[in-house]
C-alpha cells in the first residue's frame, strides 16, 4: 500500500490540512495517485500514531480549526527507507480492457460509445498535461534533480495518455461500424485467447 508513502511526500513538499490534501489529492498528486478523503484523513491518524507525522501548533487555538500536518524525521527516514526499496511492475488493471473481453464473450452494446468517451477524456488528459509542461518545467527550470524527477513523472503520465489516445484510436479503427462483441457461440464458451 503506497497512500502512507503518497502522503509523507506531500506533506514533505508542504505541509498542509486534511483539506487542503485531499484538494492536492484531486489535482497535481491525483494524476498519479488517487484516494479518496475518507482513505486520506484514515491515513493521517495511523501516520500521526505512527510518530511520522505531527499536528502542526495553531497560532491562535481556535474551536474547529483545521489541523494542518508536518513531518517528523521518523517519517522523512520511513519514506527514504521505501523510496529504496525494489519493486517489481505490477500487471495493469484496466476495468474498460476487462469489459472489452467480456464483450468477446456475451456481446457489446454501448461499448463503442464507452471507447469514444474514453478517447475523449484521455485526450482531454493529455492536453492538460502538455499545458502542465509548458507552464511548470521550460527547459530553463529542469536544471536540479528534483525539478527533473517532477518532470520525469509529468513525462510517464504524458506518455502513458499518448498510449491510451493511440490505441482507443487504433480499436476504433479495427472496429469500423461493426457491433463489438457476437452472439456468443457455443464453440465459443470457454474458449481463451
Amino acid at each position: 500500500m503506497s497512500l502512507p508513502y503518497a502522503i509523507l511526500t506531500a506533506l514533505l513538499e508542504k505541509p498542509s490540512s486534511g483539506l487542503e490534501l485531499t484538494r492536492r489529492f484531486d489535482r497535481s498528486i491525483g494524476y498519479f495517485w488517487s484516494a479518496t478523503h475518507q482513505q486520506i484523513y484514515r491515513e493521517l491518524g495511523k501516520l500521526e500514531q505512527a510518530g511520522y507525522i505531527r499536528a502542526l501548533p495553531a497560532p491562535v487555538p481556535a474551536r474547529g480549526q483545521k489541523k494542518e500536518y508536518e513531518v517528523l524525521p521518523a517519517g522523512r527516514a520511513e519514506l527514504a527507507a521505501w523510496v529504496d526499496v525494489p519493486e517489481d511492475p505490477k500487471p495493469m488493471r484496466s476495468a474498460l480492457i476487462l469489459r472489452m473481453r467480456a464483450a468477446a464473450v456475451v456481446g457489446g452494446h454501448g461499448l463503442r460509445e464507452e471507447l469514444e468517451r474514453h478517447l475523449a477524456l484521455h485526450q482531454r488528459q493529455l492536453a492538460e498535461y502538455l499545458d502542465i509542461e509548458v507552464r511548470d518545467f521550460p527547459p530553463a527550470r529542469r536544471t536540479s534533480e528534483p525539478d527533473r524527477l517532477r518532470h520525469l513523472v509529468l513525462r510517464g503520465g504524458i506518455d502513458l495518455e499518448r498510449f491510451w489516445v493511440h490505441w482507443l484510436t487504433d480499436a476504433l479503427s479495427e472496429l469500423g461500424g461493426d457491433r463489438i462483441g457476437g452472439t456468443p457461440q457455443p464453440t465459443d464458451v470457454g474458449h481463451e485467447a
